[in-house]
């Protein structure tokens, strides 16, 4: 019963480290760090500990097999879920750099997406009266009704298709998204079947090189430029929105407003104004936190992801610690009894076992971090926004690599714990007497 209690503490220790390890900044990581190294200089406890993680660390070359097993575990574990995660913030990078506090974005009430939402005309011309909106040099609101259509596409070296979302946009479009350039030809004509692509939708479909003809609804288009924003509307494709609606038989309705505030101050004016108009049932948002929100869903779906499979790569990773150190402990039973018998306290066993057990944790979570930020940062990749394809770069970012570290700190942490309370226990006279 007492051993079951002691066991049963010992876990309840484990669990509590392991939630503070994951909520503790870099901070107090660091001041850790720093009072452990002040420990092993300054105490006896301290320098004992250290000297028999030397000694530890110096047989490690005997035992090289079984500690490659623990570093190519924990970066494995480190790899897949930093991984993962640059995956969630790429993603969520792309649609959130979009948007803007002095821009804002008009839907249908209730409507959670473009798709959803449809605009008549005098939803339009109502909105653009709205108080707050910037006005262009030529008098006019800078407001752009704005329609969305899906269109299928050929995939770059696949006979697979995909969609691609085909935006309709009025003439103020450009001057709303002043990060949005054209790279090469031209911008299309309004009143003309013509397209500019975005570079991540060019990379990825095929047919959409400037001077191509694609066939899009039931009508022919000419790709007449390629634009680059740096955001989610590199995945998208542009036209004449009287064109898109003709082609797509929308009438003179629009899914969205985007407009120009005069300022960031200027939003909840502009929201109360549209509130407070008995002909509209519209909802405003600013461009920022309306893509914020169109990111969170995946970006929170990825992440859940990435810790659940990093939880049961990690679980694999710890019993694979486990085995290794106990077999670490056990063919160095007699030499630990040796230093116990000469002096060597407990304390200095189980920190030296757990620093050895750390150590090696640090350098597989550095080797996995390494691999994926030179694997994967920057490298571009395509999901499902929705029903459109949306391309984005994964990020990996000092963050996650703090992140990846802080995993395979607490596997050795929880690897190395229980191979050295064993060997803190293990009776001097047993010990003594094993070859």
């Amino acid at each position: 019963m007492k051993k079951f209690l002691i066991n049963l503490g010992l876990l309840l220790v484990v669990v509590a480290a392991l939630m503070a390890w994951t909520a503790l900044p870099w901070l107090g990581v660091a001041a850790l760090a720093v009072a452990l190294a002040l420990w092993m200089a300054l105490t006896r406890s301290g320098r004992q500990a250290g000297s028999v993680t030397a000694v530890g660390v110096g047989t490690l070359r005997q035992r090289l097999g079984s500690s490659s097993v623990i570093v190519i575990g924990i970066a494995g574990v480190v790899g897949v879920l930093v991984a993962l995660l640059a995956m969630g913030q790429g993603f969520q990078a792309t649609l959130q750099s979009g948007g803007r506090d002095d821009t804002a974005i008009v839907l249908r009430g209730g409507s959670v997406s473009e798709a959803q939402s449809v605009l008549t005309r005098d939803d339009i011309d109502a909105i653009e009266q709205a108080p707050g909106i910037a006005r262009g040099g030529d008098g006019k609101p800078l407001a752009s009704a704005e329609l969305v259509v899906t269109a299928s596409l050929h995939k770059k070296g696949s006979d697979d298709d995909a969609n691609a979302q085909l935006r309709g946009v009025d003439d103020t479009a450009w001057a709303l998204r002043p990060k949005l350039k054209i790279i090469a030809g031209r911008t299309f004509k309004p009143g003309l079947n013509e397209l500019v692509v975005g570079q991540g939708a060019q990379r990825e479909f095929a047919g959409l090189d400037v001077g191509d003809e694609v066939k899009l609804g039931r009508q022919g288009w000419k790709v007449v430029g390629v634009f680059a924003s740096g955001d989610a509307y590199d995945s998208e494709l542009w036209a004449d929105r009287q064109e898109v609606a003709a082609a797509y038989r929308r009438g003179n309705s629009a899914e969205s407003v985007l407009v120009k505030l005069t300022g960031a101050a200027a939003f909840e004016p502009f929201k109360a104004a549209l509130a407070t108009d008995p002909k509209l049932k519209v909802e405003a948002d600013t461009t920022r936190a309306f893509f914020a929100r169109q990111s969170e869903t995946l970006a929170k779906t990825i992440r859940v992801v990435g810790i659940t499979v990093g939880v049961i790569m990690a679980i694999g990773a710890v019993f694979g610690a486990l085995n290794c150190m106990f077999a670490a402990v056990a063919s160095r039973a007699r030499e630990i009894a040796t230093l116990r018998a000469i002096g060597f306290r407990s304390v200095p066993v189980v920190m030296s076992v757990m620093l050895e057990t750390m150590l090696l944790a640090l350098a597989g979570g550095l080797l996995g971090a390494l691999l994926v930020w030179l694997v994967f940062d920057g490298y571009t990749a395509s999901t499902l926004n929705g029903f459109t394809d949306v391309m984005f770069q994964f990020k990996v970012g000092p963050a996650l690599v703090w992140t990846g570290l802080k995993w395979a700190l607490a596997i050795g942490f929880v690897g190395g714990l229980f191979p050295a309370v064993r060997a803190a226990r293990l009776p001097v006279t047993t010990a003594l007497r094993e070859l």
